[in-house]
């Protein structure tokens, strides 16, 4: 299992629809936002610097499954709690819980990637091995 790092959110009256409950795509920007944060909290380098001593760009999304629980609204504070469930050769499952307070909100997976860049095209990238430094970092 994995280090579990917590990634906070004041949501506000903009992230809501008229009904005063958060958008649904803004959980998905949290989560996006978490996912970083979840590497910089466990001493990941930023994804440049990765970039030129790992190879790896990023940690693109290839798939995700999010079921919504309960709603939210403006005024509240989401914890987003993130982990790796899961790890693969070239890819992983994170794992999301959106809780405000003790009710759980949201519970969200996703499966990303280790991109790097494809040789020979500066545009194109490609699933490459989990760098086992990064992978005992986050352990």
């Amino acid at each position: 299992m994995s280090k579990e790092v917590v990634y906070t959110v004041r949501v506000e009256f903009g992230d809501c629809d008229p009904a005063r409950i958060v958008w649904f795509p803004n959980f998905f920007r949290w989560i996006d936002a978490a996912s970083r944060h979840f590497f910089v909290e466990c001493g990941v380098p930023p994804w440049h610097a990765t970039e030129q001593t790992l190879g790896v760009i990023g940690t693109p999304l290839v798939d995700t499954h999010a079921k919504f629980l309960k709603t939210a609204s403006y005024g509240d504070t989401l914890a987003i709690h993130t982990s790796i469930a899961e790890w693969r050769g070239k890819s992983f499952v994170q794992r999301y819980r959106v809780l405000r307070g003790e009710d759980l909100i949201l519970e969200c997976d996703e499966v990303r990637i280790f991109a790097g860049r494809k040789a020979g095209d500066p545009t194109g990238i490609r699933a490459v091995a989990i760098p086992e430094e990064i992978r005992r970092l986050c352990e």
